[in-house]
């Protein structure tokens, strides 16, 4: 579905945005989000989210990424905790935009809990990998998400993971 609508082929002014338009996060955005730098910020990109429903980010991955001069030296893999990692950061983002008076400037985003974590390929250098997470439900300040990663539409990495934010400034 086209995120504009088009109403005559005249129309001089922009389509109105309908409710089901595309969302989408810069590099920008993400860092004004996240805490996270470089090396450890794993998202490059949101491709498309819906507030308190989903997030879908990418991440290019690099051979200059700094483990892969250790893991493996014959053949660099991703860890697949950073895979992890990854889903979890995708997490932040989607909880920051859906409750911002919640998980805000004054609070860390923790990871808290994963579970039925399964890796079913490895990710390499040159690899995009899309990141799809879908908040489950909240209770208690315990978000709980289904992710995933894929690499040219197959899956790479699924898990469920839980995370909580907790107040920072003193």
């Amino acid at each position: 579905m086209d995120a504009f609508d088009t109403k005559t082929a005249d129309s001089a002014q922009p389509a109105e945005r309908s409710d089901e338009a595309m969302n989408t996060m810069d590099i920008h955005r993400v860092l004004d989000l996240l805490p996270h730098r470089y090396p450890f910020l794993l998202i490059d990109k949101v491709i498309d989210f819906k507030r308190n429903e989903y997030l879908i980010a990418l991440k290019n991955v690099s051979y200059n990424e700094p483990y892969f001069t250790g893991h493996f030296p014959v053949r660099p893999v991703m860890p697949g905790v950073l895979i992890v990692e990854a889903m979890a950061q995708a997490t932040g983002l989607l909880a920051m935009e859906s409750r911002p008076e919640e998980v805000g400037q004054r609070a860390l985003y923790y990871f808290v809990g994963i579970d039925k974590a399964r890796f079913k390929r490895p990710v390499e250098p040159g690899d995009q990998m899309i990141i799809k997470v879908g908040l489950h439900a909240v209770r208690r300040g315990i978000w709980k998400f289904n992710g995933e990663a894929r690499v040219d539409d197959k899956l790479v990495a699924a898990a469920d993971i839980m995370c909580t934010a907790r107040d920072f400034a003193a």
